[in-house]
């Protein structure tokens, strides 16, 4: 029996040759991708270059930059809305609760000064402490009932005061909008009492004047009626000749003579005595 028989090897299948070439594919994608950089519509891009903050920013668009020894941090140049809870003491030392909208925006030719500064989180860091401060300031020259009816002069002092203080970093508040005031229970309370006592004398003082306005017409009424009486009985007496009253005596006279009664207590009807002539 011939025991030299051929068995055909199998050929081993070479990973290396797989493997390297797909890492290096990985590699090129992720060099790639590491090597461009796109900025959104509406923010602007701050180089940071091995941890130092380059000058200038990147305008929207795509960029190129160095792969793993740059990053790029965006920034937002949009209007930024911001809601803050705060609360401040009036000049007569009430407790004012204020909630607060403001509309700000970054400078886009500040942005990089901004992040070296600041940080990416400049809004907790400038821009709230900033409306505490200002809100406190402005607080402190109103009462706590002159500052629910002056809520347009603290707003326009607020946007004033802020834009002071936050120009020159790059920050610009566009708007304010109180949303409410909260005071403690007890000046409410006497708020409300005020307003009661308030209507109750503004009452009392419309009835006070109606009547003394009733008063002056009844008064006016008797005195145009007297004066219109005065005017007619002197036209009456203006009319009245003697001629008119002896007329006026024949118009009433029943034709009858009047009859006068003597001492003896008789009574002489004249018209009588006479007829008998």
């Amino acid at each position: 029996m011939d025991t030299n028989v051929n068995i055909p090897k199998i050929k081993q299948f070479n990973y290396k040759k797989v493997i390297i070439p797909v890492v290096i594919v990985i590699v090129a994608v992720i060099v790639l991708f590491n090597t461009v950089v796109v900025v959104d519509a509406g923010h602007t891009g701050v180089v940071v270059t091995m941890g130092k903050v380059n000058e200038g920013v990147l305008q929207e668009g795509v960029h190129a930059k160095i792969p793993f020894f740059q990053s790029v941090v965006k920034i937002d140049n949009r209007i930024q809305k911001l809601e803050v809870n705060t609360e401040a003491f009036s000049k007569d030392l009430q407790s004012v609760k204020t909630v607060l909208a403001i509309n700000y925006r970054v400078d886009t030719s500040k942005s990089y000064s901004i992040y070296k500064n600041i940080g990416a989180d400049y809004e907790n860091v400038l821009v709230v402490p900033a409306v505490n401060e200002v809100l406190k300031a402005i607080t402190a020259t109103y009462t706590a009932e002159q500052s629910v009816t002056n809520r347009a002069l603290i707003s326009d002092g607020l946007v004033k005061g802020l834009n002071e203080k936050l120009n020159n970093i790059g920050l610009y508040v566009t708007d304010v909008n109180i949303i409410d005031f909260d005071f403690s229970d007890a000046f409410i309370n006497a708020i409300e009492e005020k307003q009661v006592a308030q209507q109750k004398l503004l009452k009392a003082e419309t009835e006070k004047q109606t009547k003394i306005k009733n008063a002056e017409a009844d008064a006016e009424a008797k005195k145009i009626k007297a004066e219109g009486d005065a005017q007619a009985n002197k036209k009456i007496n203006d009319s009245l000749t003697d001629k008119v009253i002896e007329n006026k005596k024949i118009d009433k006279w029943n034709g009858e003579l009047p009859k006068v009664q003597g001492d003896s207590g008789t009574i002489i009807d004249i018209g009588g005595v006479t007829g008998s002539k």
